[in-house]
């Protein structure tokens, strides 16, 4: 097989354009060309008024050998590589006849359920324990709580249940992780095959969208549970039970697993446990302190939530391409080191989305932006959020260096923008202008805010610590010189966007097993080591590796 990349087409190019640039890019007939496949479709926008796809293609042809020493410096040909995830791991017969006890998985989100996808493709049987309901029931209740029709439910919403917090999100696929193994590629081949649209295979910048995304993670149980997994919902993880290590065993650990107690006072024995908890799973936090693993304070961000009109967000990106059908809507992102020496950026941005209510406890606010697949709401939102620095929660600490600061930080700022708000959980809203303008808005203009359950006009200049609004806003203006959206008056920013990601990490040592507790493989964004779907899956993947290679002692069975 050979590479072919770089390959330039305008947006509206024929079926059988790519076909034609292959044959001129080899110098090759028809006759000799067997198959082709597009790899990946990126866009090169740089010119607004010749706007093309690019893609990257590989190619099988006969006399493969051949055509490669006749064409030795040609530009963007090369033998194609190894993009496919592969594992040689199989559970023996008679491992569960053995005294052996099945692996355990905490948290069905995208890190859980990769892991117990994984684990049961070994055939280990595992067991996933998720606190909350499936997604079917998650999803009315979410939904009526936005609505109005049901009240807020901190045992599920956006932030707890089936598929975790990116069930509700735009389903962004997407990761700047180092990924030599192809663990990004096994994510987005298994996710094809719960359902989701192959585009993503090749989509330079894919994404689902949230009712897809439920569909994906129905299909996602369905596989695992044919395989031999168990699946239990609404079985919260109230208590992790350690015991002292087996002397000389552990390489010193002084604790391992013995098992851990449910919600419903039943209790689960294990000695291979996958902790794949969310960013919000606070209180999980606390009991995993209490007993005794070790967990470190994490950095994190906190800010806003900023929309603007789609439209315009298509008009500068696109210019007078706006609108193409194969186009979709326009991204951006954006950067400002500000003066104080916070650093600014937008991030999660959701063309044509919505921001939504993503409380978890009660008495709080705190947005996030969603995305259906169709990306067709009239708003572009995206978090406008600054960078958390240590001294920032030396207020929140119980003694110096204390794990659950950022916890404390954050329930802060949710707390008040709850009272912002008007303590109902509507969030509070202002223009853009009016915040720098330092005044409280009074109405609304051209632009109207899409976040759910309800907005109440403020001023948010009283919601975040002084660096951060003063970050936030000398970054607007350098912002509106860049991208011209964000000099839109009547676009408005809605508070408080605290969960960009988990404010405490569970160390790890090289084997990915807690540094203290045997048995225990913390993974995903709750542990602190990933940040959006595709990389918590990718974590998932890798912590069921480990798992694997620790039950049955035998690395090997994990060549590729």
């Amino acid at each position: 097989m050979l590479r072919l990349s770089e390959i330039k087409l305008p947006l509206d190019h024929s079926s059988e354009a790519i076909k034609d640039q292959i044959l001129k890019r080899l110098d090759v007939s028809d006759s000799q060309l067997i198959t082709y496949r597009i790899l990946k479709r990126s866009i090169d926008a740089r010119s607004n008024d010749q706007i093309k796809f690019i893609y990257s293609i590989e190619v099988s042809v006969k006399d493969e050998k051949a055509l490669l020493r006749r064409l030795p410096r040609k530009k963007n040909v090369s033998k194609a590589k190894e993009i496919h995830y592969k594992y040689v791991a199989k559970a023996r017969e008679d491992f569960f006849c053995n005294n052996k006890v099945r692996p355990v998985v905490v948290g069905a989100g995208p890190c859980g359920y990769f892991a117990a996808l994984l684990l049961a493709q070994m055939g280990f049987r595992p067991l996933l324990l998720e606190r909350g309901k499936q997604v079917k029931l998650r999803t009315l209740e979410t939904f009526g709580f936005w609505r109005g029709k049901r009240s807020f439910d901190p045992g599920s919403n956006v932030q707890f249940g089936e598929g975790g917090a990116g069930t509700f999100s735009d389903g962004k696929l997407y990761s700047q992780v180092s990924d030599p193994q192809h663990y990004g590629r096994k994510v987005l081949e298994e996710l094809v095959a719960s359902g989701a649209n192959p585009e993503i295979l090749t989509n330079h910048r894919p994404h689902i969208g949230t009712y897809k995304l439920a569909t994906v993670v129905r299909g996602l149980r369905s596989r695992i549970e044919k395989l031999g997994g168990e699946i239990l919902f609404e079985r919260k993880m109230e208590e992790l039970i350690l015991k002292k290590s087996i002397p000389d065993v552990g390489e010193g650990k002084p604790f391992e697993v013995e098992g851990i107690k449910l919600s419903d006072g039943s209790f689960v024995k294990t000695d291979n446990l996958i902790l794949a908890l969310g960013h919000s799973a606070r209180d999980t936090f606390a009991m995993l302190e209490r007993v005794g693993v070790h967990l470190e304070p994490k950095l994190f961000s906190i800010g806003f939530r900023v929309e603007h009109p789609q439209a315009i967000v298509d008009n500068a990106q696109w210019g007078g391409m706006a609108g193409h059908p194969k186009l979709g809507h326009a991204e951006y992102k954006l950067v400002h080191h500000a003066s104080n020496g916070r650093c600014v950026y937008t991030f999660c941005m959701c063309p044509g989305g919505l921001v939504v209510g993503s409380a978890s406890e009660e008495g709080g606010v705190v947005t996030n932006g969603m995305s259906q697949h169709s990306r067709n709401e009239r708003n572009a939102n995206s978090a406008l959020v600054v960078d958390v620095w240590k001294e920032d929660l030396a207020d929140y600490e119980r003694w110096s260096g204390d794990p659950l600061a950022g916890v404390f930080f954050q329930q802060a700022l949710e707390r008040r923008a709850f009272e912002l708000g008007g303590n109902n959980y509507f969030a509070p809203v202002q223009r853009i202008e009016d915040f720098l303008m330092l005044r409280p808005s009074e109405f609304l203009g051209s632009v109207q805010p899409s976040y759910l359950p309800g907005i109440t006009l403020a001023d948010l200049n009283q919601s975040l610590p002084p660096p951060f609004i003063e970050a936030i806003k000398e970054s607007l203006p350098v912002f509106g010189r860049r991208f011209k959206p964000f000099s839109y008056p009547d676009a408005v920013i809605t508070a408080i966007e605290t969960r960009t990601s988990s404010p405490i990490r569970i160390p790890r040592d090289s084997s990915m097993e807690s540094i203290n507790i045997k048995g225990l493989i913390p993974a995903g964004e709750g542990a602190g080591y990933a940040g959006g779907i595709l990389s918590a899956g990718i974590d998932g993947i890798r912590a069921a590796e480990a798992l694997a290679t620790r039950m049955t002692g035998d690395s090997s069975s994990l060549l590729r």
